[in-house]
């Protein structure tokens, strides 16, 4: 990495803009002490269909950032092209016996997600492009992690549901809920990963979008 490229990372002052309204991808880019704006993608996600899980988070990270780009057009947010301009979209599913599991659909398929976690175990797998809108760099990568539960009682099950907690999340996992974080038994890999948002990932792409010059996206497995 060049001395250039060590100054941008120390002292950048870009913009950064986060394509998801994931609450929790929010509050971890914000721990990593960046300031963004927020822009929604507002894809269908059901009609992008792959086998492999890391292939349809990929997939859909980049429909999601494809779909951002095409809206940017129409502002002015990239009128000073002299300030860095970053955009992160990302996707994460759960997999569970190896079945890919996206946000549930209704409160029968919400509950039967929850009880077959229930002692049981998952897969996470979560993806994240980020695009250099300056430069054309977009640098992407993907992680996955592994959650173990313990037995989670019914009436847990009926309280995340009446809170509508499972829409919102890929697989209905959302592992920092107060009702669900008990009943953790362990994380194999990083929690952020299963919260949507892998920082270690995420610091990588972003060196690799500012010092690498425009080209195509590139997917790389960090697990």
């Amino acid at each position: 990495m060049g001395l250039l490229c060590i100054f941008l990372l120390i002292d950048f002052d870009g913009q950064i803009i986060l394509g998801s309204s994931s609450m929790a991808r929010q509050r971890i880019l914000a721990e990593m002490g960046y300031e963004f704006t927020i822009m929604t993608a507002d894809i269908d996600e059901k009609s992008i269909r792959k086998e492999k899980p890391e292939d349809l988070v990929t997939a859909l990270a980049e429909a999601k950032a494809n779909a951002i780009m095409a809206r940017l057009q129409h502002t002015d947010i990239l009128e000073n092209v002299a300030c860095p301009t970053l955009l992160i979209t990302a996707d994460t599913v759960v997999v569970y016996k190896g079945t890919i599991r996206e946000k549930p659909c209704n409160e029968y398929e919400a509950r039967e997600f929850i009880k077959g976690y229930s002692g049981g175990h998952a897969a996470v797998v979560g993806s994240i492009l980020v695009t250099n809108l300056n430069s054309g760099a977009s640098k992407g990568g993907w992680e996955s992690a592994e959650v173990y539960f313990h037995d989670i009682p019914n009436e847990v099950i009926d309280s995340l549901i009446d809170e509508g907690i499972p829409f919102k999340v890929a697989g209905g996992l959302m592992l920092e809920h107060p009702l669900t974080l008990p009943f953790v038994d362990a994380v194999i890999g990083a929690t952020d990963t299963v919260m949507g948002l892998s920082k270690s990932l995420t610091e990588k792409l972003i060196e690799e979008a500012l010092c690498q010059p425009g080209s195509s996206p590139r997917v790389q497995n960090m697990s």
